[in-house]
C-alpha cells in the first residue's frame, strides 16, 4: 500500500519518495530550482504568511501552531482530497526545509493526510 512520508527537501531523492511534494511557501534557502527534484510546489497548503511568521519555529508554540494550521487547511480541502487520491495509488512524499524535523508543517499535514486516509 502506497505512504505518505516527509522528507527535508536538502536529502537526497530515492526511488521509494514517489510523488514528490514541496510543501512550504516560500522557495527554501541556498537551494537552485534546477537542483529540486520535486513534481509539484503546492503553496496553497503551506501555512500562511502570517502564521508562519508568528510560529518562528519556537519548539513551545508548535502545539498552538498546529490548531491554528489546521484550522487553515480547512480552506484548502480540495487541494487534500486530490493529494489523498495521489496517495491512493502511489508513494508520496512531502518535501519541507525547516530543520527541526519533528516541528514543522510537514508533520502536521502528513497527519491529516493519513487521517483522510483511513
Amino acid at each position: 500500500m502506497p505512504s505518505i512520508q516527509i522528507k527535508r527537501i536538502y536529502e537526497k531523492p530515492a526511488k521509494e519518495d514517489g510523488y514528490r511534494i514541496l510543501v512550504d511557501r516560500l522557495w527554501p534557502r541556498g537551494m537552485k530550482k534546477e537542483n529540486a527534484p520535486f513534481n509539484e510546489w503546492i503553496k496553497s497548503i503551506a501555512p500562511s504568511a502570517e502564521l508562519r511568521k508568528w510560529f518562528d519555529h519556537q519548539p513551545e508554540r508548535f502545539p498552538e501552531f498546529e490548531k491554528r494550521y489546521k484550522k487553515e487547511l480547512k480552506k484548502v480541502e480540495d487541494e487534500l482530497d486530490r493529494i489523498k487520491l495521489l496517495a491512493q495509488k502511489k508513494n508520496i512524499t512531502l518535501l519541507y526545509s525547516a530543520k527541526n524535523r519533528e516541528m514543522n508543517q510537514a508533520v502536521v499535514l502528513k497527519n491529516v493526510l493519513t487521517k483522510k486516509l483511513q
